[in-house]
């Protein structure tokens, strides 16, 4: 995968690799100390049943998508579902 600015990043639509459309990027954990990225941060989309998705929320309700799942960064960031 090609570098990618995270400014770039921010607010960008996220899509399940089934095309469902999960959201918006709201922000990214990452350990501190290693640099190491945790989890996007999605802000789940007002029209999609939340109890069709099995990603873990944090406090605010919000997508906690290990980076590990990220499939591709293009027009949408595409998480496998």
């Amino acid at each position: 995968m090609s570098d990618i600015l995270a400014e770039n990043l921010s607010g960008k639509s996220v899509m399940g690799s089934d095309g469902t459309e999960l959201g918006l990027l709201y922000n990214i954990t990452m350990d501190l100390k290693s640099g190491k990225l945790h989890n996007l941060v999605i802000e789940p989309d007002e029209e999609l049943p939340s109890r069709t998705v099995d990603f873990d929320r944090d406090d605010g309700g919000r997508f906690l998508v290990p980076v590990n799942r990220v499939q591709a960064v293009k027009d949408y960031i595409v998480v496998q579902r």
